[in-house]
């Protein structure tokens, strides 16, 4: 599996699950972990590690910049991801758009401390999946998700498990996603 700008926004669509339910406005930093059952996820987040590593100081600079002001970071483990979450997002109590305009999202139950989600995504990369986020405040939360897609004609399954925590009620960079957008 190619971890590309797919990958990114998938991962930005998970965190965004986060804005949803009592939760503050302003920077969050969401970090999430997984496990394919292939592994090759691990494997090409590793070799894009690797490649990273062996770029020239200034080229590596520049990426680990473009990655950062996008709220964008990669590690062992997993990625990290920053976002910006308007007052207006907030209170609608509802995730934002998953950014793929071929991405169709319900809540499938809300109490008042968790937000149960499902989606499906259709073209180049199709994937499906279900997720809940629980949180322990209105600055922090813990969550899980599966993840179903097809990669190479063969199905996949990922294990997404993600942790958000508020970092400022200011964005500084990064800009919201979809701000305004029901």
């Amino acid at each position: 599996m190619k971890a590309t700008p797919a990958l990114a926004a998938l991962v930005l669509a998970l965190a965004s699950f986060g804005a949803c339910a009592q939760m503050s406005p302003g920077l969050w930093e969401h970090s999430v972990k997984f496990k394919s059952q292939s592994g090759d996820m691990e494997k090409s987040m590793a070799q894009m590690q690797a490649q990273m590593a062996a770029l020239p100081p200034d080229q590596r600079k520049m990426v680990e910049q473009m990655m950062a002001k996008n709220g964008v970071g990669m590690g062992a483990q997993g990625m990290t991801a920053r976002t910006c979450v308007t007052k207006e997002q907030a209170e609608r109590l509802e995730p934002p758009p998953m950014g793929r305009g071929e991405c169709k999202q319900d809540v499938v139950s809300r109490t008042s401390n968790s937000l149960k989600v499902k989606w499906a995504c259709a073209g180049k990369d199709p994937s499906s999946g279900e997720g809940e986020i629980r949180f322990s405040s209105d600055k922090a939360f813990t969550g899980h998700a599966i993840v179903n897609s097809v990669h190479n004609g063969k199905p996949e399954r990922m294990d997404m498990d993600t942790t958000g925590r508020w970092i400022s009620a200011e964005c500084g960079e990064i800009k919201p996603r979809n701000a305004g957008k029901p």
